[in-house]
């Protein structure tokens, strides 16, 4: 049962960190446990025992999503309901997930589960979660080529004279049309000299002639995955400008995929595309690393950037997204969604990135 395997899993790591227990808060990691997607809920393992507890609206919609979980209507105070399983269990030692904790929570705790120690932990659950099995794999596929089937619409409907904002939500009602629950992220639409703008959120700009346009878009599936994609089109007719970035950036990417392996730390990937468009004079216009986990959250571990040290290993999926941005002028980022595998790495997004013109 896939909750189970998962269970045994994080059981495997509070084992080598001593821990006797650990209480789940954070909501994506309860889901990756679970499958129960319910907007309430904890999750207590214990070397034994594995609760979801919940409030009375959803126990009928847990017990069949948790699969191996004992499932725990809790009490108005869900405290005291964790204090009365730490109790049956014999648990004196309880860990909790400091990312997903604020200050105010954690004295409730502290307060209300005394003499049970607290124990702060950080990514626990997040290991798991950055190594995807063959079925998360098959559902971020999903993910994936509807994001290529989003950008395969957006170059019948881009034109000069419509708004970056009107070009999101266009983006937007094709996702959730063909399966998607929401976008992964704020739709990025930027044109023009919006372009150099890394993270230009649509607005009411008019996108215009002879100029780039930035789409950075990721689907969000009702299976719980995400994609997260970027493609960068000209508008008109390209100046030499234009052509040289966007050549360089594609370069560095097109470098990048051939040459991602396992074995490699986060820094030598984020190199790959780094040390090429630096090579073209470029490196202060490239801010940002070159990508990030992907899965449940549009970011998760591992980092592909200068500060990372993780070390890429089969089943990682990642993004691949080096860009260049002049301000005043305009930007180019690529990015695609890999995995990696035992030699290299497999695409998951699979549009085309030669230079499209729409006229």
């Amino acid at each position: 049962m896939m909750a189970n395997t998962r269970v045994v899993q994080l059981r495997k790591l509070l084992e080598k960190q001593g821990l006797e227990a650990v209480l789940i808060t954070g909501e994506v990691n309860r889901r990756y446990l679970t499958g129960f997607t319910g907007s309430s809920g904890y999750v207590l393992i214990t070397g034994h025992k594995a609760y979801l507890i919940t409030d009375f609206r959803y126990m009928v919609q847990a017990a069949h999503q948790a699969v191996g979980f004992e499932i725990v209507e809790h009490a108005a105070n869900v405290i005291d309901t964790v204090k009365q399983l730490l109790n049956d269990n014999k648990i004196d030692k309880l860990a909790f997930e400091q990312d997903h904790v604020v200050y105010a929570t954690f004295r409730t705790y502290e307060e209300e589960l005394a003499p049970v120690k607290l124990q702060p932990v950080s990514g626990l659950v997040e290991e798991l979660r950055m190594f995807k099995d063959d079925q998360e794999l098959a559902l971020m596929k999903q993910a994936a080529d509807l994001a290529d089937q989003t950008f395969m619409h957006m170059l019948t409907v881009l034109k000069p004279g419509v708004t970056e904002l009107e070009m999101a939500l266009e983006m937007e009602i094709f996702m959730r049309k063909n399966g998607a629950a929401s976008s992964s992220f704020d739709t990025i639409v930027a044109s023009g000299e919006r372009s150099a703008l890394p993270h230009g959120v649509a607005s009411e700009r008019v996108i215009g002639n002879n100029e780039f346009v930035k789409m950075d878009f990721g689907a969000l599936m009702m299976n719980g995955y995400c994609s997260d994609i970027t493609r960068t089109v000209v508008m008109g007719e390209p100046t030499a400008k234009h052509r040289e970035i966007y050549n360089i950036v594609l370069e560095a990417q097109l470098y990048a995929l051939d040459h991602l392996r396992p074995g490699m730390t986060g820094r030598e990937a984020d190199a790959l595309c780094r040390d090429i468009i630096s090579r073209y004079g470029y490196g202060d216009q490239f801010g940002h690393s070159t990508g990030h986990g992907l899965g449940m959250e549009v970011h998760e571990a591992p980092r592909l950037s200068k500060l990372s040290d993780t070390i890429l290993q089969p089943g990682m999926v990642v993004t691949v997204e080096p860009g260049i941005y002049i301000p005043g002028f305009g930007g180019v980022r690529i990015e695609d969604d890999v995995v990696i595998t035992e030699t290299g790495m497999r695409r998951l997004t699979e549009s085309s990135k030669e230079l499209k013109m729409i006229k």
